[in-house]
């Protein structure tokens, strides 16, 4: 395999904050002029130029560009095959390989739209992510066959099921089928118009309540996020970039792989993550750059020494969630130049990038962008759980310094499309995001749902989530779906569920006060819950109380529960902790607490 070779320490360890963001104007300036270019064409066009190259890379299975611009052609044949036509959706089910994009990248060239689902989901809320997405086909990874098969019982309007890989209970096998299709250029007939306002993808988030929305996402979304990316990494042909990120995510998926393909260069993907195995990865691989969450970084931290830690070739990692207290540590000990932070949504219509490498901050705007980019932190009502207002009824800016909530502009202008909200498949989900007369009647700004301030120097700093969703292990949690889970299982009356900070750990732990029956099975919950939920929106505390209290309009009150923790020097009645290593629940006694806030029990 011809690999590209590079040295970071060869050159300077990152281009300036200024031209960072000058690349990235110059890499989406022209997006706009060609408005049937999407993504799909791009492949094309670098395959001719690329032709051997690496593109994306496993353990498993690697495709050049010529390679993998062959293979989407083949499904997107397969899709003309099927009678699939524009708009119409695929669900894809599959870890992270270099075939999963491939299979969205064929699609999306006549068309069809991909929804991308969670493959951490199983049951209702995975039955949920599919009836939103109203797709005609499924395509499911064999090894996932199960989970898909219990959340599609009882499901309207069943689509048919076409299995990737060894197994065809649910279906037949595509990755037979596509194999006798042709790999040449679409022909002008088979190739649809397809534009950039054309939406691309469906993703998944879980939003501020309730079960995942799923995001529209354009062509031209896409088209900005790889090559905005590309733009601000200043990747080339000779980077290569590690991402252990899920690729149903918009950033493992999207942002990972699409700004360093379109720069020529590689990427390498890797199922999960593993610490055990991370910097032997990135020297195997010769990896140049590298994406990732801050949980990622910290688990990394508080690793053991490992030889090949400092014997990599980053020049640069990039991602989201690095808070300032891992920053510099980590910096310091892999001797990684340069930390490209940045803050975006999947449905947003703004992001950040901290391109001075201001340690703890998510990013800024610069002045000469502020125009392109119109973004506000406004005062929040905890009482409401939406945006104060003045006595003129408008939304209240707040001074530097002051936490609010985060809003981006909507652009009344159709020919706009980086600065348009492109909303849910649920209407209804949409308009909740949307705040009207903001600053003057008849504006419009999108809510993040994200509590941020902004320092003297036009730094915005990430403070916390609005609403009832907390972030645990780089995944949104809502704990609407997970107390409704809790309470199906029997003798469970009532589930309060919240969020703890754990010093040391970034985001909140999932905590739920329970009241339940004598008698109670509580081994037979936990068995309950890891059937139905991913690992990470499981509860890893416990507390068994007489009753929970609510408001006069029988809202839970959750501030007391926060406040109080997993404490049991705080706490009277059962406190419990999910011992994952042990599988099972176990008392949380001060020595395991202490533990716990130490660092030194593993969650």
């Amino acid at each position: 395999m011809n690999r590209h070779v590079i040295d970071p320490r060869a050159r300077p360890a990152g281009a300036s904050a200024a031209k960072a963001w000058m690349q990235a104007l110059e890499m989406t300036a022209k997006i706009d002029r060609s408005p049937s270019r999407t993504l799909p064409v791009v492949i094309d066009e670098l395959a001719e130029r690329f032709g051997d190259a690496p593109a994306l890379l496993s353990d498993d299975e690697a495709f050049t560009y010529r390679q993998l611009a062959g293979r989407a052609r083949r499904y997107a044949r397969w899709a003309l095959e099927q009678g699939l036509e524009p708009g119409d959706v695929v669900a894809l089910m599959m870890p992270n390989r270099p075939e999963y994009m491939a299979i969205w990248l064929g699609f999306g060239a006549v068309g069809v739209v991909t929804a991308l689902l969670n493959t951490h989901l199983a049951g209702a809320a995975l039955r949920h992510a599919v009836a939103v997405a109203r797709p005609r086909r499924i395509v499911v990874a064999a090894g996932m066959a199960g989970a898909l098969t219990g959340a599609l019982e009882g499901l309207d309007d069943l689509p048919r099921v076409w299995t990737h890989g060894n197994e065809e209970a649910l279906g037949p096998r595509i990755d037979l089928a596509v194999e006798r299709l042709s790999a040449d250029p679409l022909t002008a007939d088979e190739r649809p118009d397809v534009a950039l306002p054309d939406r691309a993808l469906l993703i998944y988030t879980s939003g501020t309540t309730g079960l995942p929305k799923a995001a529209h996402v354009s062509h031209h979304r896409v088209m900005m996020w790889s090559h905005w990316f590309a733009g601000m990494t200043g990747a080339g042909p000779d980077d290569r970039l590690y991402n252990c990120l899920p690729m149903y995510h918009s950033v493992g998926g999207v942002v990972a792989t699409g700004s360093v393909l379109v720069a020529g260069g590689s990427v390498v993907l890797s199922e999960r993550f593993s610490a055990g195995r991370f910097w032997a990865d990135i020297v195997r691989w010769d990896c140049s750059m590298m994406q990732y969450i801050g949980e990622l970084c910290r688990y990394l931290l508080a690793a053991p020494p490992s030889p090949e830690e400092t014997a990599h070739r980053l020049r640069l990692i990039c991602g989201n969630g690095l808070s300032g207290d891992v920053w510099k540590g980590f910096q310091e000990r892999f001797q990684v130049p340069k930390v490209l932070e940045f803050y975006a949504a999947t449905e947003g219509n703004f992001s950040l990038y901290n391109a001075e490498g201001q340690p703890g901050a998510i990013g800024r705007i610069p002045s000469f962008l502020a125009h392109r980019f119109p973004a506000a932190i406004v005062r929040f009502d905890p009482s409401t759980g939406a945006p104060a207002r003045d006595q003129a009824g408008f939304c209240i800016a707040c001074p530097r310094g002051d936490v609010g909530e985060a809003i981006g502009k909507i652009s009344s202008d159709p020919g706009n499309l980086a600065a348009r909200f492109e909303g849910y498949t649920d209407p209804a989900d949409s308009e909740k995001k949307v705040l009207r007369d903001v600053f003057a009647p008849g504006d419009a700004w999108l809510r993040t749902g994200d509590l941020m301030r902004m320092d003297a120097k036009g730094f915005y700093y990430f403070v916390d989530r609005v609403g009832d969703t907390f972030r645990w292990k780089g995944e949104n949690v809502a704990t609407t779906e997970v107390a409704q889970t809790i309470g199906a299982y029997p003798g469970v009356q009532a589930a309060n569920v919240y969020g703890v900070a754990v010093p040391g750990s970034e985001g909140r732990a999932g905590m739920a006060a329970l009241v339940v029956d004598e008698g109670f099975d509580l081994a037979g919950l936990r068995t309950h819950l890891a059937q139905r939920l991913p690992d990470y929106a499981r509860p890893l505390f416990l507390r068994i109380v007489d009753d929970l209290a609510a408001t006069e309009t029988f809202k839970q009150k959750k501030q007391d529960l926060v406040a109080e923790g997993f404490d049991p020097g705080v706490i009277t009645g059962p406190l419990l902790f999910d011992d994952r290593e042990a599988g099972a629940y176990i008392q949380l006694d001060p020595a395991l607490f202490e533990a716990i806030t130490a660092g030194l029990k593993r969650l």
